[in-house]
């Protein structure tokens, strides 16, 4: 991915400005839409976080789900405890130790809340139908990268 710069340093000042200014507002309008997915679902924000992460990474231990949102362990539990209440998770005996669980995302739940994103995935498809094969290479290995960064940054404050 290594491209070259034509334009001065201050057209490039300006660009990266742009880009980070974009995602600035990206979070906020992907924030807006979670909470109203959340409310639309009667969840908490950070139990559809939790939600989505379990259904992203599949199943997983309270302590590492915890450690993956950046939460207590007390605070993990409460969340826990209302998504299972809900019927939102399943919590099974690891097969390696019998003493500790794991998390998973409950099967017949997941698609109440993924169907309140369509609207947002539709439009989705129709920005990635605009762009190349490689221009989708790029977007995606940017995100990526963006998205570790994030992950990094936010380790550091923990």
């Amino acid at each position: 991915m290594n491209s070259v710069w034509n334009g001065t340093s201050a057209d490039r000042r300006r660009a990266v400005l742009a880009v980070k200014d974009s995602l600035r507002h990206l979070n906020g309008e992907l924030t807006s839409l979670n909470r109203r997915v959340s409310g639309k679902a009667g969840l908490k924000d950070i139990d559809l976080e939790c939600l989505d992460l379990l259904v992203r990474d599949g199943p997983t231990g309270p302590s590492a789900l915890a450690r993956s949102l950046g939460l207590h362990p007390a605070t993990m539990t409460g969340v826990l405890d209302r998504l299972d209440h809900g019927g939102w998770i399943e919590r099974d005996r690891d097969p390696a130790d019998r003493r500790a669980s794991v998390i998973r995302a409950a099967k017949n739940r997941a698609g109440e809340v993924y169907g309140l994103f369509s609207g947002m995935n539709s439009s989705l498809d129709d920005i990635c139908s605009r762009y190349s094969d490689d221009e989708l290479a790029v977007l995606s290995d940017f995100i990526a990268r963006t998205a570790e960064a994030g992950r990094r940054a936010a380790n550091a404050l923990a």
